[in-house]
């Protein structure tokens, strides 16, 4: 069957998914989760969960006791029944057996990167839908897995990813909807942000952060698992903070699509340089590691309809926290570093204008009506709302507002920058997931207000 043909019979067959024989997802006003990974990301997303009146946490998941213990206690003191829970005894497999509990309309999944497609895949062969965290995939293949499997079951699927739900985002979205910016020609943003004392730990629990120079086996939380992927790979590899946004601007798959893709990326020193100032020296064995990652990871995308897209990964060097996102049209221009915005006949001549008076004049509606219920939320309130999109599509029967198809296609900017760098930083075709459907698929991520 030619690519073409096998992705619109998967959306045939999606279609069918609302018909009489549904899975328990698609039916009802409430909804049964479980989650896989309650380590210190996924109890941010739980404490979000448990304060919903139409979400029952019936299934946990994690083969740390400690996080564990520390899930379960969060739902007790929440005053919500005891869910189930698998991985206590240390069994990596554990997840598959949660997958299996009756009446479980959907799962969230939170663990480290490379298991998040397999862990898609097999909960959506279950038919139960999937809200899972950013990073689709690893390689290539990963994406093409997680997207035909989507295709064929139908299950729903969303990548979570908040920053689209930033407050200053969303009301960038409205501008560009309302044309302050003009016709759109190029954009930036990406992921800014010191992570060095994430990557490396004492290894005690009660001291993830910046408390020492281990990694691996003797790390604690990303410092475990995250920090490999700086040894041995060469890309953005965190691409969905930055590329989201700039995706919804764009339209991508949506009326437009991503056509080539390079990257580039710098030395790499600045985790060297970090455990040998932390270690005091150079003898222990994290100061003698060789890094890969480049320290500033830069890719360009070009698109359909002619805006170019600039990303730039930077988490090995002293930095504030930034996502360096700037929306430029022909009629002026945002950036998020400043807090500045200019547009030609409005703001002075050469000069910049702060942006609260423009954001407070285009708020979302989501945040008009939300803002108040997401105050204390994770990550600024961007957590609840993320959490109330899956949420509420689920029970609507609705899209997923950050489908699958900008799932696979935001995520496999990773092994494509990976490759691109590794060919000498070569310019390569970006593969088309939807198969040609984006030139009529609407925009779905309108946000009419309720999710």
């Amino acid at each position: 069957m030619k690519r073409r043909e096998f992705i619109l019979a998967g959306a045939a067959l999606a279609a069918t998914s609302l018909l009489p024989e549904t899975p328990a997802w698609a039916r009802g006003r409430k909804v049964r989760l479980g989650m896989i990974g309650t380590g210190m990301r996924g109890q941010v997303l739980l404490k979000e969960l448990l304060r919903r009146d139409d979400v029952d946490m019936v299934a946990l998941c994690d083969i740390e006791p400690v996080m564990l213990g520390r899930a379960t206690a969060m739902a007790a003191k929440a005053g919500k029944p005891a869910p189930r829970t698998y991985g206590a005894d240390g069994d990596a497999n554990a997840w598959k057996r949660l997958l299996e509990q009756r009446g479980l309309d959907g799962v969230i999944i939170a663990t480290p990167w490379e298991l998040h497609a397999p862990m898609a895949i097999a909960a959506m062969q279950a038919k139960v839908a999937v809200g899972c965290e950013v990073v689709a995939g690893i390689t290539l293949q990963d994406h093409w897995d997680v997207l035909n499997t989507q295709l064929q079951t139908g299950t729903p699927y969303m990548l979570l990813e908040n920053v689209c739900y930033r407050r200053d985002v969303m009301a960038v979205l409205q501008m560009v909807r309302a044309g302050l910016f003009g016709e759109l020609v190029h954009l930036q943003g990406g992921y800014q942000h010191d992570l060095r004392a994430v990557k490396f730990n004492d290894g005690n629990p009660d001291h993830p952060y910046g408390s020492g120079v281990e990694f691996g086996p003797k790390g604690w939380s990303e410092a475990r698992w995250r920090t490999e992927h700086s040894v041995t790979r060469n890309g953005e590899l965190y691409p969905s903070h930055g590329i989201g946004p700039c995706a919804m601007y764009t339209g991508i798959n949506r009326g437009n699509r991503f056509t080539h893709i390079n990257a580039f990326a710098s030395k790499a020193r600045g985790l060297h340089e970090y455990t040998v100032a932390k270690s005091g020296g150079t003898t222990h064995p994290s100061t003698r590691v060789q890094f890969k990652l480049g320290d500033i990871v830069t890719t360009t995308l070009a698109c359909a309809n002619g805006e170019t897209i600039l990303l730039q990964h930077d988490t090995s060097l002293p930095r504030p926290y930034s996502l360096g996102f700037r929306v430029q049209g022909t009629q002026g221009l945002w950036m998020d570093i400043n807090h500045g915005i200019h547009i030609e006949g409005r703001s002075p001549a050469h000069e910049w204008e702060d942006f609260k008076a423009y954001q407070d004049q285009y708020e979302h509606p989501l945040w008009k009506q939300h803002a108040d219920t997401a105050a204390g939320a994770g990550h600024g309130g961007m957590d609840w709302f993320v959490i109330h999109a899956f949420v509420e599509a689920l029970k609507a029967r609705a899209p997923m507002p950050i489908d699958i198809f900008d799932a696979v296609t935001w995520s496999a900017i990773t092994p494509l920058s990976e490759q691109s760098i590794g060919n000498g930083f070569q310019t390569l075709e970006f593969p088309d997931f939807t198969g040609g459907l984006w030139q009529q698929r609407k925009p779905i991520f309108a946000f009419d207000g309720r999710y």
